[in-house]
């Protein structure tokens, strides 16, 4: 008997030593399992730096932050409910609240399966990461935005300002609008046009009804207070202290407006009208903004007739001694080299001269001879009167004043060709720069000379020019850059069908050497004459004469006399053209800023000013009078 109770005591014992801890271990899976479960989901199951241990356990990473949970079967009861404490408070930073109250209270979960404690936790804005993005960088300030910029923590379920999850990934649109938020600056202006859009849809059906004099009455009273304050300001800092009030006003008699049943027809035809006004206004600033640039590009910026206007009036009003006569054998002795440079921009001409100066090898053998109008002649003396350029010597010439052969001339300066074109359904467009009707003087005002460098007034040299004088041109008149990227086939409007080689490539002003005695011996100047009586006769109005005969007359005048020049010697394109790599640039003997944005104009393109402003005399009392800061 003693034998058989014992032994069912003993085996009493071992079934309740069982059930305690079948029990523990529900208990302790029913908290581990939850917390498994949701830590995978959010941290994708497994991180790619976990470490190897020498017990069993899972690696858990995310945001920088490293795992590890272990075998946690041979620990206590004590032990283990302090684990579980330890692992929230380690996960503390990267959950919710939520999520913590669920893992701390394990209980109250229990009945819940893991799907639908996940769809709970969905529900209450908590926004799952994708694995990939654990290696993530996380969101900075951003300095451009100020202190006021909101950081969203997207590991905490965050939103961005439409209410969506905001994925933390590399390259995101998300992360790159928090990082680089600004504030704007006319936000107030933009909830004003708002309102009013609505206020103005509503009124016409608000003013139909008898009973609602008053709020009609207001409404109106609010629109026209709104207009006023918006023909006077274009940013918030223009809008007077009080209208936080108006806006207001203006909100709450539109929320009364809709709170009445109308005609929804009514609201419908009255936007209708006002998006067709707003579509009508949009297209008449987009026509005005396209004037606005053309009378940008096309007009002498503020600083620089500044400038030309005080040397001019500075010239008369000084007293200085005229080196013309002492300069005179220098302007005509062959065994130097001469630039030749047509502009009415005394900076602009200031700068060529200035650079290829700076990179001669030898300067006192350089010779520039700047051919202007009467308007700018007394500021050009002026200005290359008062500076120096080495030992390089500087001529001035009037050309109004100029007579040849009983001949008035009259100044003009190189012409420039808007050209399109399509490369793979894509539209291109190239500026192409050709002489003047003034350039077919040259060997009329220069009679003296056998060989001339033309530059362009917009042009930067970057390396010894001495080179273009030993050039062997073998018996071509006009060494120049080849311009490949247009064809003459393109040109066939302006220069006809059968006039020219359809394959030949254009070639460009801005860096030309020109042999005059070839040039003399060819008559190459009444060859243009003719060329341009020719098309004078096909080209009806003036403007249109003007570029076509230009482009014609230059072209078919020194087809076949092109000498071409290596690619190297100019580059052009920075004038309109802002994909020019670096380092052709860098390696490029000259710079032409062919196109409408030039350097010195604040339409410039601004990472190639630089090249143009580094030989600009900044330390000039002039330019600093006239607040010139391009």
């Amino acid at each position: 008997m003693k034998g058989g109770g014992g032994g069912g005591v003993y085996s009493g014992k071992r079934r309740w030593r069982g059930l305690v801890i079948a029990v523990l271990g529900l208990v302790f899976l029913s908290m581990l399992v939850p917390l498994l479960f949701l830590l995978g989901l959010h941290n994708g199951f497994h991180s790619p730096g976990s470490e190897q241990q020498s017990s069993p356990s899972i690696g858990l990473g995310g945001y920088g932050t490293k795992i590890i949970i272990r075998d946690a079967s041979n620990l206590s009861e004590g032990d283990r409910s302090n684990h579980v404490d330890d692992l929230v408070k380690q996960f503390a930073p990267t959950l919710s609240k939520d999520i913590l109250k669920n893992i701390s209270h394990p209980a109250e979960n229990e009945t819940k399966s893991p799907s639908a404690m996940h769809d709970n936790e969905e529900k209450k804005g908590f926004s799952v990461t994708p694995h990939d993005d654990l290696q993530s960088l996380p969101i900075e300030n951003n300095p451009k935005a100020g202190a006021s910029v909101q950081i969203i923590d997207y590991a905490k379920g965050g939103v961005d300002q439409s209410g969506k999850s905001c994925e933390l990934k590399f390259g995101s649109y998300c992360l790159w609008r928090e990082q680089h938020r600004e504030d704007m600056k006319d936000s107030m202006v933009k909830r004003l046009k708002d309102n009013l859009f609505v206020a103005r849809a509503y009124y016409p059906s608000i003013a139909k009804l008898p009973s609602q004099d008053k709020l009609s009455r207001e409404m109106r009273q609010n629109i026209q207070e709104v207009e006023r304050v918006l023909s006077e300001s274009t940013t918030d800092a223009d809008l007077p202290p009080q209208i936080g009030k108006k806006l207001q006003r203006m909100q709450a008699a539109i929320a009364r407006a809709k709170s009445f049943h109308v005609d929804c027809n009514n609201v419908d035809k009255k936007l209708r009208q006002i998006y067709d006004l707003t579509e009508d206004e949009a297209n008449f600033h987009m026509r005005q903004s396209v004037f606005l640039y053309q009378l940008v590009v096309q007009t002498m910026p503020k600083s620089l007739h500044c400038l030309s206007m005080r040397l001019t009036v500075e010239y008369f009003r000084s007293t200085f001694d005229d080196t013309e006569a002492s300069l005179a054998d220098k302007y005509i002795d062959r065994a130097l080299q001469h630039y030749v440079i047509f502009s009415t921009n005394v900076l602009a001409s200031s700068v060529v001269i200035n650079s290829t100066v700076m990179h001669a090898k030898e300067s006192g053998k350089l010779v520039f001879h700047v051919l202007t109008d009467e308007e700018n002649y007394f500021a050009m003396k002026l200005w290359f009167f008062r500076n120096t350029y080495k030992e390089a010597t500087i001529q001035v010439l009037n050309m109004e004043r100029l007579d040849l052969n009983n001949q008035k001339l009259q100044f003009s300066l190189p012409v420039e060709f808007r050209v399109s074109r399509s490369i793979d359904a894509q539209s291109r467009t190239e500026y192409l720069s050709t002489f003047s009707h003034l350039h077919y003087r040259l060997p009329e005002i220069f009679q003296n000379l056998e060989k001339v460098v033309v530059l362009d007034d917009d042009v930067v040299v970057q390396q010894d020019l001495s080179a273009l004088w030993n050039l062997n041109m073998e018996g071509k008149v006009n060494a120049a850059v080849q311009f490949c990227s247009v064809k003459l086939s393109l040109l066939k409007s302006y220069l006809g069908e059968n006039s020219f080689n359809k394959n030949s490539c254009a070639w460009m002003s801005g860096l030309n050497v020109i042999d005059l005695v070839k040039w003399r011996e060819l008559d190459l100047t009444e060859t243009y004459q003719k060329f341009v009586k020719e098309v004078s006769y096909i080209v009806s109005t003036q403007e249109a004469q003007n570029e076509a005969v230009a482009l014609h007359a230059s072209l078919r005048t020194f087809q076949d006399l092109i000498y071409p020049l290596d690619g190297s010697w100019a580059l052009s394109g920075l004038g309109h053209d802002y994909n020019v790599d670096v380092y052709p640039i860098r390696n490029a003997a000259v710079l032409h800023y062919n196109g409408k944005m030039k350097p010195w104009l604040e339409l410039g393109i601004p990472k190639y000013k630089g090249y143009w402003k580094n030989f600009v005399n900044r330390d000039d009392q002039f330019l600093t009078d006239c607040n010139w800061n391009s």
